[in-house]
């Protein structure tokens, strides 16, 4: 797939990042994108602010963040991809690939039940706590700890559309594992040969773009400061339970790294997919199951839609817009009717993630990038 060169950064779009996001607090740094389709076909520009101390002049738009959640849509896009390929199905159970799950209630669940979070697991469970008492981790416990974290009133099998909507990270932490298993490598390196390397994407996990780049931790901003973590967490990823279970590689839920050029062009991509303009790489209908609009709240397949009030996305986006957010303080949302992405990079968590202003931020920034023309 062709993708169109970048706009330089915009000045415009520096002051975007600065005013909304530096200026709050809601963020000791911040990269923006805005990307549209015109006469000319796909246009980008970015942009970027920074408060940090001491000062890092060296840290630009080409600044690395932790993605948190939006590795999600890469994950329902690689099952996509082995969708698309014939490697498996939506319908595939979660038992199908997963030896670990065979005879569990959490097992029983579709691949497509688990990318829209109605599969009946709970939001979250510590799996890591043994490293805070300085225990071993071992990944077999923590796998059937998350294959048992059902939620009160999920005690039997889901029908098609499964229990009500929570959203849910231990089903893509499983996903992942899931995926792991079915093609025999790593899913970093899934990720990066079924969706990063076709659509060229500067995003990875720490452990690949470590291997490409000699100085990606000093092009990392820092996320939070934990103690039993060592300190400050920078080069390596912030959620504890992708570092427990996937170190500096990638889990299903979080682990994934990027610029928010980078960002951008898989949001590019994804409406190329919707308009029919990427066919070689994933048609139309082969998205469709990630996209559709399901009962009981906004949340997808890999992504969430616009919520109707205060969406994070801002109130200039249209109402078909989808995307997702990252707990470190990013986000993506793409508008198939005004052909826009619209990028949010940004490091909330920085020092600590006791810091809720990125929620008044987040639509601020995104209306300001939708209005945003050069």
């Amino acid at each position: 797939m062709r993708l169109s060169p970048f706009i330089m950064p915009h000045p415009l779009l520096s002051d975007i990042a600065r005013r909304f996001v530096i200026e709050p607090g809601a963020a000791p740094a911040a990269v923006v994108a805005v990307a549209w389709r015109g006469a000319r076909g796909w246009e980008q520009a970015d942009g970027a602010s920074f408060a940090l101390k001491p000062a890092q002049p060296e840290v630009d738009c080409n600044a690395f963040f932790d993605l948190a959640s939006v590795s999600k849509p890469f994950t329902a896009l690689t099952v996509a991809r082995l969708v698309h390929l014939g490697r498996l199905t939506f319908e595939t159970t979660l038992a199908d690939l997963l030896p670990e799950a065979r005879g569990t209630l959490t097992g029983s669940a579709s691949l497509l039940l688990l990318l829209s979070h109605r599969s009946g697991l709970e939001a979250h469970r510590s799996l890591f706590a043994p490293l805070i008492a300085g225990l071993p981790f071992e990944r077999g416990a923590a796998i059937a700890e998350a294959l048992d974290g059902r939620r009160e009133g999920c005690a039997l099998p889901a029908d098609d559309g499964g229990y009500a909507p929570v959203y849910s990270d231990l089903g893509y932490a499983l996903l992942g594992l899931a995926l792991e298993r079915l093609e025999g490598i790593p899913l970093d390196q899934l990720v990066e040969r079924e969706v990063c390397a076709p659509l060229g994407l500067e995003v990875g996990s720490a452990r690949l773009l470590r291997s490409r780049h000699r100085d990606f931790v000093e092009r990392c901003l820092p996320t939070e400061t934990i103690a039993f973590r060592g300190g400050v967490v920078k080069g390596v990823v912030h959620d504890e339970n992708a570092w427990a279970l996937s170190g500096h590689g990638l889990s299903g839920h979080a682990g994934l790294f990027g610029s928010a050029a980078g960002v951008a062009r898989f949001g590019r991509a994804l409406l190329d997919v919707c308009h029919g303009r990427a066919d070689a790489w994933l048609d139309a209908p082969g998205l469709a199951p990630l996209l559709a609009v399901r009962p009981g709240g906004t949340l997808r397949a890999g992504f969430d839609g616009k919520s109707a009030q205060q969406s994070s996305a801002g109130e200039l986006a249209s109402g078909r817009s989808f995307g997702h957010l990252g707990f470190t303080g990013t986000s993506l949302w793409c508008d198939p009717d005004a052909e826009r992405v619209l990028v949010l990079l940004s490091n909330r968590v920085c020092p600590t993630r006791n810091n809720p202003r990125i929620r008044a931020a987040r639509p601020a920034v995104n209306d300001a990038l939708f209005a945003f023309r050069p």
